[in-house]
Formats: structure tokens, sequence, C-alpha cells
């Protein structure tokens, strides 16, 4: 996911990117923890997607006040 990809978003699409990501870290968590996730560099990448797109959406946020 690209940062200028997600600037072109309105807050609504991000905050329910965010939901989506947190939702799919949450399940690979639980898939690392029954030792079922193959990946384990997808976590490192989910969680920075996580912190890309929160980045982008206070940014948004900030700049509407």
């Amino acid at each position: 996911m690209n940062a200028s990809e997600l600037r072109a978003k309105d807050v609504a699409a991000l905050e329910t990117e965010v939901k989506e990501l947190l939702k799919a870290h949450f399940n690979m968590r639980m898939q690392k923890a029954t030792q079922q996730l193959n990946d384990h560099s997808a976590l490192k990448k989910t969680r920075r997607d996580i912190a890309r797109v929160k980045t982008i959406l206070t940014e948004k946020k900030g700049a509407a006040k």
C-alpha cells in the first residue's frame, strides 16, 4: 500500500481501511499462536501499513480543523 494511494482516499475510507488492517493483523497473530502462519513477515508489513494509514488519517483530520 502506497502513501500516495492512501492520500487520495477520504477520511471515512481510511477509517475502514484501519479497521480491516487491524482485523487482518489480529487474525495473523492468532495463526502465529496456533503455528499456522507461514509468512511471518506479513505481521511486520501489516503493522507498518496500519501505522501508515493512521499517520495519514491524523494528517487529514488536522488539516480539516
